[in-house]
């Protein structure tokens, strides 16, 4: 089938519409599109939102809600327990590349590290 759909196809079983089949191009924008939303998204549970309006560091709050300590967590990014004690307690400011680490360690967007 050669033929170029310029719309929307639908499929219907009874009267109640299926399915809707759509140009490749057309579904590619639409993947394209929802993945640059997703990636705009950033996402802050409750919890986490909690511990900082407490005065917590972002680094905490997410540290605390993994239910990490210091020491796992300093671990998993590569790093010294008193480094991450001291950005925590905001004596220092991470690095790029040490926000990267962590957010790498916890598993979340660098983003969602930054205050």
């Amino acid at each position: 089938m050669s033929a170029h759909i310029k719309k929307a196809q639908i499929i219907k079983q009874g009267n109640k519409p299926v399915f809707a089949v759509i140009p490749w191009e057309e579904y590619q924008k639409l993947i394209a599109a929802q993945e640059a939303r997703e990636s705009d998204d950033i996402y802050f549970p409750h919890e986490v939102v909690k511990y900082n309006a407490m005065g917590d560091t972002l680094i905490k709050a997410w540290r605390k809600y993994l239910g990490l300590t210091q020491s796992e967590l300093a671990a998993l990014a590569g790093m010294k327990q008193s480094a991450l004690s001291r950005i925590e307690s905001g004596k220092n400011k991470p690095k790029s590349e040490t926000l990267k680490k962590l957010a790498k360690a916890m598993k979340i967007q660098v983003a969602q590290l930054i205050e």
